[in-house]
């Protein structure tokens, strides 16, 4: 009975390791391969449901208007109303070759059917261009629930610890020699970082699997062992 409790207790500790080891909630993210300073690119915004009840519905993508971008498109997705909207510049603004008087300030994806539902993620893209001379531009990120829930990722970190709701910012790449950015440039940081995360993402759920395999293992040689000696 002794080994038997402490069969049970094991276990029951492995699957306390298990929530223990599970992955941080995730947060809305950009990325780009080829997006780089001066040049043309794509940005790609990685949005999960963090909610455990309600989809997201809606997903509005603010545009940073100190560095306006010249041409900006948004990227059609089946399931999903998209609309840009524009502003006037308090100024003529010139970005790169061009004068803007104009320009996008943010860019709505509304769903029309099911949205992304709870534990699941989607890639929403926009492309434009040129691109400031600068090391990353951040973006405002509002993202709705299908409960209503609205969640502002704006929050924009001043120190080493991460904010509860980041602003999604862009790593650019070095322009070419040609100063219009390089399409084959290496991809940009926050690429590399999305593809760290990701893997991280994978093993620790791969070892919480794992745990919870072992832990479950453990409980039915416990209980079969107390069922013979009964």
């Amino acid at each position: 009975m002794i080994r038997t409790t402490a069969r049970l207790s094991a276990a029951l500790f492995t699957v306390a390791l298990v929530g223990i080891a599970a992955p941080a909630s995730a947060h809305v993210s950009v990325s780009s391969t080829d997006a780089a300073k001066g040049g043309f690119g794509k940005a790609v915004f990685r949005v999960p449901t963090e909610s455990e009840t309600a989809s997201t519905t809606k997903l509005v993508v603010t545009l940073p208007q100190g560095t306006p971008l010249a041409f900006v498109s948004a990227g059609a997705k089946p399931g999903w109303k998209v609309t840009i909207a524009k502003q006037k510049l308090d100024e003529k603004t010139k970005v790169g070759d061009f004068e803007l008087t104009e320009a996008v300030s943010s860019v709505t994806w509304t769903s029309t059917g099911g949205g992304v539902a709870p534990g699941q993620f989607d890639e929403f893209a926009i492309s434009g261009g040129p691109f400031p001379d600068a090391d990353a531009i951040a973006f405002t990120a509002e993202q709705t629930y299908s409960d209503g829930e609205v969640v502002r990722w704006d929050d924009v970190q001043s120190g080493d610890e991460e904010p509860e709701h980041p602003a999604p910012s862009l790593a650019l790449a070095a322009a070419s020699e040609g100063g219009h950015g390089a399409s084959d440039a290496k991809p940009a940081a926050s690429t590399v970082e999305s593809e760290a995360d990701d893997a991280g993402n994978s093993l620790a759920t791969w070892l919480s699997g794992s745990a919870l395999v072992t832990a479950v293992g453990a409980l039915l040689v416990a209980l079969r062992q107390n069922r013979h000696r009964a």
